[in-house]
């Protein structure tokens, strides 16, 4: 069994996913670069390879069981434990528009679409992944949410996030974050630490070019997240060192 620290970064390809692979990988940490398609993973990882980083690309798509099976077997054969997760994968439904308020008409096959890659695809691969992270002397897991799914938030008319209401992008962001609550409270008797991470407006696919940060700031809480030591916190929300409320 390696001593050096394992990673599973979901979505891993492009934008944030990227970013945070390369900022675990300059930390000496073996990252697993998750991606629906290889070929495309493949490119990105050799894009990180050429930095001299331990960056590997793994076929992840966190909807498909088979997906699912295959990374939990080829961590465990390979490696014998994980010891950080990363779950950056996510949506935003092509049908629903991000910068409205979309509870009047989103569809129903929108909401399920969205909650089947940001709340159940993350679920599913954490609780397979669980075994092997328990066999980490240090396990840390972050659920990459958004300040978009706090509640507090949202009902705040202070605050920014009451302009942007895409029903089922926030939604299941609400919902990762009780995720993440519920079971950083099933781990408290064991080293493992669950947080959620807002990456902040970022400049991705998902974000546009009109967001204000850079990807490479973007990354940060994450990753920050993912090496805490042992007296880090654990069922919180942070975006950098600023814990944000539910």
């Amino acid at each position: 069994m390696t001593k050096q620290k394992i990673a599973l970064v979901t979505g891993g390809n492009k934008g944030l996913g990227r970013e945070t692979c390369r900022q675990l990988a300059r930390w000496g940490i073996t990252v697993l670069m998750g991606a629906r398609d290889m070929k495309k993973g493949g490119q990105a990882a050799d894009g990180l390879k050429s930095e001299d980083l331990a960056v590997e690309p793994v076929q992840l798509d966190v909807t498909r069981a088979d997906h699912i099976a295959q990374v939990k077997a080829l961590i465990e054969n390979r490696f014998g434990r994980l010891d950080i997760l990363v779950n950056n994968a996510g949506i935003i439904h092509p049908d629903e528009p991000m910068f409205a308020n979309s509870a009047e008409h989103v569809s129903l096959q929108a909401l399920r679409e969205t909650f089947e890659v940001n709340f159940f695809g993350q679920v599913a691969l954490t609780q397979a992944l669980l075994p092997l992270i328990r066999k980490s002397p240090a396990g840390r897991i972050v659920n990459v949410s958004s300040i978009l799914g706090s509640l507090t938030l949202h009902s705040d008319e202070s605050s920014a996030a009451t302009q942007v209401k895409p029903l089922a992008y926030d939604a299941s962001k609400t919902a990762l974050n009780q995720f993440t609550v519920h079971l950083a409270a099933s781990l408290k008797q064991t080293p493992i630490k669950v947080n959620a991470a807002h990456p902040g407006w970022v400049k991705t696919d998902l974000g546009s070019q009109r967001a204000p940060m850079e990807v490479e700031d973007g990354a940060k809480t994450a990753v920050r997240l993912a090496i805490i030591g042992p007296d880090g916190p654990t069922g919180k929300f942070f975006h950098l060192d600023e814990e944000i409320p539910w």
